[in-house]
């Protein structure tokens, strides 16, 4: 196998073991990430996590706002990319769109690791979409990028069940050791493998829009097994929460309830614990047991302490402002 001069491009920490995985065998000329961002109480700022990790190998970084060769910023930036003199860019959740001038650089072109099996789940967020659209597979593909957003020819795919435990924290880290052994493998099988581009189908895309912390509200009205894969789509973080009698809530792991055996109520009402603690809580279409919160200034608890000191009775809301009738 052949060292090449690579270029890595990313941002969170999912594109760190990818970056690690590629330095075994080949040369990062330089990390490129995106700006630092200002965080904590004194809203200092601080690296992206790739940054910060490259930094501790003395990997030069750079973050430009933008590589745009319409700025005058960006050419400056454009030009320090070009002396790189890279044969590869590796992509990992980078954030920013790559113009022309920049996919033209390299030698073998751009090749981007993306947390789904395209095309399905373009974008931003395909991890907590699959969780949250009852999908029971996902995986990583390694594709040749275009100017469109993930819509280039797929080199290789890995691919991975998602099982009923699953969150978005943890088939986060699968997903990232799955897409550094392959962006190793794709690299390793350089040029050969650029022959076994296969275009996408289009007309089969669908999109991972960006999350929000608004969009992560639990709505009661919704049935139990859609609320429990919405808890999962977004736990550990920003995590699916709910208004309490003493602030907000974040619900960190729930199930639904088996359809035999279970009581019913209104939705979003309190209907009792289960044997094991499990907070029973009324929703659309049947009942959802919360296994671990968190209230606000709290670390994740058990639901039942939870319970302890919320001092719920049965048929009693959930939330302040729904009705307390059953």
């Amino acid at each position: 196998m052949q060292r090449r001069r690579i270029v890595f491009m990313g941002s969170p920490g999912f594109a760190i073991p990818a970056l690690d995985r590629l330095a075994e065998s080949h040369d990062i000329v330089a990390v490129y990430s995106q700006p630092p961002r200002r965080a904590g109480r004194g809203m200092q700022e601080q690296p992206q996590p790739v940054a910060a990790h490259a930094a501790t190998h003395d990997i030069p970084t750079f973050h430009p706002q933008s590589l745009s060769p319409q700025s005058l910023s960006g050419q400056d930036d454009l030009a320090i990319l070009e002396g790189h003199d890279a044969d590869l860019f590796v992509v990992v959740a980078y954030g920013l769109l790559l113009p022309r001038a920049v996919l033209d650089m390299p030698r073998f072109g751009c090749i981007n690791g993306h947390a789904s099996l395209l095309p399905r789940w373009r974008g931003a967020a395909p991890i907590q979409r699959a969780i949250a659209a009852g999908d029971t597979e996902t995986g990583v593909c390694a594709m040749l990028m275009e100017e469109g957003l993930d819509t280039g020819p797929v080199l290789a795919r890995r691919s991975t069940p998602i099982s009923d435990d699953d969150d978005a924290g943890s088939l986060h880290d699968r997903l990232a050791s799955l897409n550094a052994d392959l962006l190793a493998d794709v690299a390793a099988r350089l040029p050969d493998i650029l022959d076994d581009a296969a275009p996408q189908d289009d007309s089969a895309a669908t999109y991972a829009h960006k999350i929000s912390s608004t969009e992560a509200v639990i709505d009661w009205s919704r049935p139990a097994d859609q609320l429990a894969r919405h808890i999962r789509a977004f736990a550990p973080a920003p995590a699916a929460w709910f208004t309490g009698h003493r602030g907000r809530v974040r619900v960190l792991k729930a199930h639904a309830a088996p359809e035999t055996g279970t009581g019913t109520g209104p939705a979003g009402c309190y209907l009792g614990s289960t044997d094991d603690g499990g907070v029973q809580v009324g929703t659309g279409d049947g009942v959802l047991v919360l296994e671990t919160v968190q209230p606000a200034g709290s670390k994740p608890m058990p639901a039942q302490a939870f319970l302890n000191g919320a001092r719920l009775v049965v048929g009693q809301p959930m939330a302040p402002d729904l009705p307390e009738d059953v």
